[in-house]
């Protein structure tokens, strides 16, 4: 049982460090960034703040979010369902907003991980403008490596139902709530973020800032490598982390 859990948290831990190095990855082509955290890379870029302190900021807002959201959710099931289940669904409500709070450390941590990657990853179109790796099949190809980057991160951490990334948590807490599916719900809230990014940009720096060829890579390229992963690796890394046992 030890081995299983030790498993357990190596993965997800290497899934938020390959999540986090993707992510930044992406910043460093100059073509865009994913939906997710383009909010705080413009507002970082535009007013020169730290990104990882203002996804930092930006992960917060997500978790308080969600823990209005999942307790709309309880009060409704709650009127819905009557007395009988009323405790039980209290009980459950405590749970969830114990997990939404362990999303706090967890931001904190992550976006440190993107604070060190910041740091070492150089801006390719600055620092490589004159070589392959500055050009645009250059940055293009390290795109590409980026979304695979975050693809797997990103299902090697979620695979491990630990503590949602806030990005992920806050999406399936808007499903929840209004009964719609994760998909749909995961596209409208990048087209919510978007518009919310195109629009700071546009008003403040007069250009678009975070949105470009490799947000729209993003937002279809992602979910596909997450798919194709958990195709190839995702019953493998079940079996080691003993995920069949703990259900």
């Amino acid at each position: 049982m030890g081995k299983t859990y030790l498993y357990r948290g190596g993965f997800y831990l290497t899934g938020l460090l390959i999540l986090a190095l993707g992510i930044t990855l992406n910043t460093k082509t100059g073509m865009g960034v994913s939906p997710i955290i383009s909010v705080s890379y413009s507002i970082s870029t535009i007013w020169g703040l730290n990104f990882g302190n203002m996804t930092l900021v930006l992960y917060a807002f997500f978790v308080v979010i969600e823990m209005v959201l999942h307790i709309i959710r309880n009060q409704k099931y709650t009127r819905r369902e009557g007395a009988v289940l009323a405790h039980a669904n209290k009980v459950n409500l405590k749970w969830v907003l114990f997990m939404d709070i362990l999303q706090f450390p967890l931001s904190l941590v992550f976006t440190r991980f993107l604070n060190l990657f910041s740091d070492w990853l150089p801006d390719l179109k600055t620092a490589y403008g004159d070589s392959f790796a500055g050009s645009f099949t250059g940055r293009l190809l390290f795109l590409i490596a980026a979304i695979a980057l975050t693809g797997i991160g990103a299902a090697m951490s979620l695979n491990m139902r630990v503590i949602p990334n806030p990005g992920d948590g806050i999406v399936q807490a808007i499903a929840d709530c209004i009964e719609k599916g994760v998909g749909f719900t995961k596209n409208c809230f990048d087209i919510l973020n978007i518009t919310i990014t195109l629009t700071v940009s546009l008003v403040f720096a007069g250009k678009l800032v975070g949105v470009g060829i490799g947000t729209v890579l993003a937002v279809i390229g992602v979910g596909r490598v997450i798919a194709v992963f958990n195709h190839f690796c995702m019953e493998k890394m079940d079996n080691l982390a003993g995920m069949e046992q703990a259900g």
